[in-house]
């Protein structure tokens, strides 16, 4: 029903008017605007049925209770049927009184093509004039900040118009600055490209601009950096876009722009990955993730999900962390088959059941504690996960005759003066032992690597929460230093080392110059626009239980030979682990009955090149 009866008269006065005077067009292009006076008594006659004909036609097609001022492409559609529907009855008319007292063909078939032109124009007419009118609401009410895109490529290029057609975000994009020289002068959405980065110190004060973004998803770490450097000294505010790998395959919007992280600055060059090899692993298999929740297991459900595996099963001991890796993939529409599992990997018989049901083919082995100080006070809690978890998985996806197990290792496995590290040592050579038993036929890998920028309970998390309150920064040594990657570098590089083993190697992703963490520290106040030791003091508080000065990719003993990928080496190190697996199941009798200091020990028989912290 319509409720509003003059909102109905004034639709059917607008569309009456614009379908004569689309028929008037139709018959005077018909005959050259020289009209006989018979043809003018037939369109008379003619227009008396077909107008209320039309008008009938457009409420049947829902277009009285669509608004003027919204029009889309379902509405267009509906006008051009409803006309379409029109111009036939007409059409059959005049083949019933053979043209007697009828408008001509021709004028018919132009008439139907005029009307749903003209409909569809004033339509959109009255749509351009809302969303003026709206934009320049917004305006008044709160004045838009004048923002400068850096980047004039696909992604700047969305990014502007997307601004353009939402004045509520309060931002007036005033132009583009590119580094292409061929750019400089082009017009895009209307906005020109008026330089490069390198005039942004002339150009920001010139037009007054109050916001930079950069829109540069595949730019170097050193050219954010030194970007960031120069819209730091002439103060604006500034936002990035991420990075390709950080986008996967996420559309460009607003919603992804962010400040700037240290992850932006300190990050690595793009690695490049065999997509074509990745996808010919996963596509159409069933893939499990166990730890699915955390930092490298919900970056790993990401990226497997963008191979179109066949099902992809998420096995995570914490429900919040499970939740919210299933809803970020479901909103995406990233995998049709997921199955969030809330279970620890300790729970033989509920693995059993799971290998059972769905029988995963690929098994990418993420859980595990990994917090050094935590786990050094409670060695049973890390042998249990780490080692009679991963034994657990590992001989289930053998029995069940899984195609391939990754194990997620950590250079701390070399070496280690912490829990954490030797029995992530333990379980590389619980996957050894395995890939080397009587029966076998899945094939065993693990990748090692070293922290991964902003993961849960690493150093950036931490000092930013310790910047937001007003500091201090606390450092545990001078000159300790770590390796860094970034979460989704590590991920592509986990899947691409999958389809290279053969079975029971141990891969190490090359991690380049390792940092310190002092310097992280500097640099992060001096992102916040703080001065290090003056605003934000870094205090040293000493090494942490468990702790190393510096980490070692390989042992001593490890041999390393390349890869065919250059970002990826193998370590060919016998595993003396033919009693390991009995050993763990003798363990995990009477786990909690041993001192810490037993378990240490045992520890430190297993691996020999263990020396345990004494704190």
């Amino acid at each position: 029903m319509i409720k509003n009866s003059g909102r109905f008269f004034a639709l059917i006065a607008a569309y009456g008017g614009i379908l004569i005077l689309a028929s008037l067009i139709a018959l005077l292009l018909r005959f050259d605007f020289v009209v006989a006076q018979n043809y003018w008594e037939s369109w008379l006659l003619t227009l008396i049925w077909l107008i209320p004909l039309k008008l009938i036609l457009l409420g049947v097609f829902g277009q009285y209770r669509s608004l003027l001022t919204y029009f889309s492409y379902p509405d267009a559609k509906c006008i051009a049927l409803s006309q379409f529907l029109a111009a036939l009855i007409a059409a059959a008319v005049w083949i019933y009184v053979r043209g007697a007292g009828v408008m001509p063909r021709g004028v018919i078939v132009t008439d139907c093509v005029l009307s749903i032109v003209l409909i569809i124009f004033m339509r959109m007419g009255m749509r351009r004039f809302r969303e003026n009118k709206k934009m320049l609401d917004d305006r008044r009410l709160h004045p838009s900040k004048r923002v400068l895109i850096i980047g004039a490529g696909e992604a700047g290029a969305t990014l502007a118009r997307e601004i353009q057609t939402k004045p509520g975000l309060g931002m007036e994009v005033v132009c583009f600055v590119d580094d292409q020289p061929q750019l400089k002068g082009q017009l895009i959405h209307g906005l020109q490209v008026i330089g490069d980065r390198h005039e942004l110190a002339k150009i920001i004060p010139r037009l007054e601009i109050t916001r930079a973004i950069i829109a540069m998803p595949q730019a170097s770490p050193s050219i954010i950096r030194e970007t960031i450097e120069i819209l730091n000294a002439a103060g604006v505010e500034n936002d990035i876009l991420p990075s390709i790998g950080q986008l996967l395959h996420r559309k460009v919007t607003v919603n992804n722009l962010r400040p700037v992280n240290p992850e932006d600055l300190l990050g690595r060059e793009a690695v490049p990955l065999n997509d074509e090899e990745i996808s010919k692993l996963l596509c159409n298999k069933v893939v499990m993730v166990t730890g699915a929740g955390g930092s490298i297991g919900s970056e790993l459900c990401r990226q497997i999900a963008s191979h179109a595996p066949k099902m992809l099963i998420l096995m995570e001991r914490s429900e919040p962390s499970l939740f919210k890796i299933e809803q970020e993939l479901l909103h995406e529409e990233l995998c049709n088959a997921l199955e969030p599992l809330a279970t620890s990997v300790c729970n033989k018989e509920r693995v059993e059941a799971i290998f059972n049901e769905y029988k995963p083919e690929i098994i990418f082995h993420a859980a595990a504690n990994k917090h050094v100080p935590l786990m050094e006070h409670q060695p049973a809690e890390a042998i249990r996960n780490n080692d009679i978890g991963t034994m657990v998985v590992a001989l289930a996806a053998s029995r069940h005759g899984a195609e391939r197990f990754v194990l997620v290792s950590t250079d701390k496995a070399v070496n280690p003066t912490n829990v954490m590290g030797a029995t992530k040592r333990v379980a590389e050579m619980v996957a050894q032992a395995i890939q080397h038993s009587e029966g076998n036929r899945t094939i065993y890998s693990a990748v090692r690597f070293g922290n991964v920028l902003g993961s849960s309970g690493s150093v950036i998390p931490t000092f930013k929460k310790q910047i937001s309150e007003g500091g201090p920064i606390t450092v545990t040594h001078p000159d300790v230093t770590r390796y860094f990657m970034s979460i989704p570098e590590a991920v592509g590089l986990i899947l691409q080392s999958a389809t290279q083993a053969k079975g029971g190697e141990i891969n190490v992703l090359d991690m380049g110059q390792p940092i310190k963490i002092r310097d992280l520290a500097a640099q992060m106040i001096q992102l916040s626009g703080l001065i290090p030791d003056k605003d934000i003091k870094i205090e040293y508080r000493g090494l942490r239980p468990g702790e190393k000065l510096y980490e070692e990719p390989i042992h001593e003993g490890e041999n390393i030979r390349p890869t065919s990928h250059p970002k990826i080496k193998w370590l060919d190190r016998s595993c003396n682990g033919k009693d390991i697996l009995s050993e763990l199941n003798a363990l995990s009798v009477n786990l909690y009955s041993h001192s810490n200091d037993e378990l240490k020990a045992w520890l430190n028989r297993i691996v020999p090149e263990y020396t345990p912290w004494k704190g």
